[in-house]
């Protein structure tokens, strides 16, 4: 394809994906798009949509999969910075995979192959050569494989979760970090103490909410407590609203609103904050033809807590959805014991390969749970077992397939990025 060529395909999927919400807040897009303007990754975590429209185009492959491995319920971006920690419904703090708005049912390999070409970026954006790349996504490749194969065996090969007793280095600090976060910190930047009860704190981003937006927002919220298991009393009752817009790239003007809630005391320290956000259409949705897939969700908002629960064994307690003014919502608690991974810390290839390793083992834990143990039906087979049948013993094809797409798709992603750059710099993106 040719460099104009490229161009109009990236406006094309561009305007499709986002053509709508722009007319809706244009200034929230143009942030947005600063924002992917500033690095090949950003864009590159930015523009879900222009990959898959690639997975079934110029970068279509059909390799290691089968009828039952291209319906696997997938993570549907999958990159390198979204993973992170969170504290299970069991009370442990695991490192893993973290926001499942783009969660589908699709071939696996798309979810695979959308991290390695962030590791690729990653490597590229740290000067590595492509030779430590190889080896890098060489890594995941096998630490996958070896751990989804493991559980396929019957667990007891298998490395398990990431957590403070089966991690080290980078991943056990960012774990470490996080279990130095508390309830009470949380609450003490998010609130302020007002009449001796806890409201919101006043903050840049965050709105008060009208009277009528109050009892919208409660009555949603009611319906929402209908999906969840049985909580006491005292833990429904709605202290104070707030509303915040656009949070993070892929939320560009989009409402969200923030509930603060009685704890399961009357104990201020206790508080929980939630948040209902509007969940949107999965960019790799527009991609998957089956028909049975598509029906299965009631909308985005269901759509987006079951694959959470689907994908995450022991999701937050608090995770459900609901509909506000018609429109599919997530719900889910503002967590305390989340830390991100902070790639700028990790820069040596020893270092990275050791974290990459670990994540390759997370994904594979993944996508092992959402199947046929788990608690919806619409991915009624063992994923693990399905997996390791269709790469049927080519562990080198399997690796060597990721390596030289991370390779392709990395090149492809940096040069895409100076298109789009060019594109909006020069006012070629409608809207704004």
């Amino acid at each position: 394809m040719t460099t104009d060529g490229r161009s109009a395909h990236i406006l094309d999927v561009l305007i499709t994906e986002f053509g709508d919400s722009i007319k809706r807040d244009p200034a929230a897009f143009r942030r947005k798009f600063r924002k992917m303007a500033a690095s090949p990754f950003a864009f590159y975590r930015g523009s879900a949509s222009l990959f898959y429209a690639d997975m079934t185009g110029a970068f279509a492959d059909d390799a290691f999969l089968d009828g039952q491995t291209g319906r696997v319920w997938i993570h549907g971006d999958l990159h390198a910075e979204n993973f992170g920690t969170y504290m299970n419904a069991s009370g442990v703090l695991v490192f893993n995979v973290n926001d499942f708005d783009e969660a589908y049912v699709g071939p696996y390999v798309w979810d695979l192959k959308r991290f390695a070409a962030s590791v690729a970026l990653i490597g590229y954006a740290k000067a590595l050569s492509d030779g430590v790349i190889t080896e890098l996504v060489s890594g995941f490749a096998h630490a996958y494989l070896a751990e989804l194969t493991a559980i396929s065996e019957g667990g007891d090969d298998a490395i398990g979760s990431l957590t403070l007793e089966t991690t080290t280095g980078v991943l056990h600090r960012v774990l470490q970090v996080a279990r130095l976060n508390t309830r009470v910190a949380l609450l003490d930047a998010e609130t302020t103490i007002d009449n001796f009860d806890r409201r919101f704190a006043a903050m840049d981003g965050r709105f008060p909410v009208d009277e009528e937006m109050r009892h919208t927002v409660e009555a949603a919220f009611q319906d929402y407590l209908t999906t969840l298991p049985a909580v006491s009393e005292i833990e429904h009752k709605i202290k104070d609203f707030a509303l915040r817009t656009g949070v993070g790239i892929g939320s560009a003007g989009l409402p969200s609103y923030n509930m603060l809630l009685e704890g399961h005391t009357q104990a201020l320290e206790n508080d929980v904050i939630l948040y209902m956000k509007q969940a949107q259409v999965p960019a790799v949705a527009r991609h998957i033809t089956d028909e049975k897939v598509h029906g299965y969700f009631r909308h985005q908002g269901h759509r987006t807590a079951e694959s959470q629960r689907a994908l995450q064994a022991y999701a937050d307690p608090w995770l459900g959805y609901t509909t506000l003014n018609g429109v599919g919502q997530l719900v889910a608690e503002v967590s305390p014991y989340s830390a991100d991974l902070d790639w700028g810390d990790v820069n040596e290839p020893d270092e990275l390969a050791s974290v990459i390793r670990d994540l390759g083992r997370a994904v594979a834990r993944m996508h092992s749970v959402a199947d046929d143990e788990s608690s919806h039906d619409l991915v009624d087979f063992s994923t693990e077992d399905a997996i390791v049948a269709v790469i049927d013993g080519d562990a080198d094809g399997f690796t060597g397939m990721l390596v030289d797409f991370a390779h392709a798709y990395g090149a492809q992603a940096r040069t895409d990025h100076g298109l789009f750059v060019d594109l909006f710099r020069n006012g070629r993106l409608p809207g704004l």
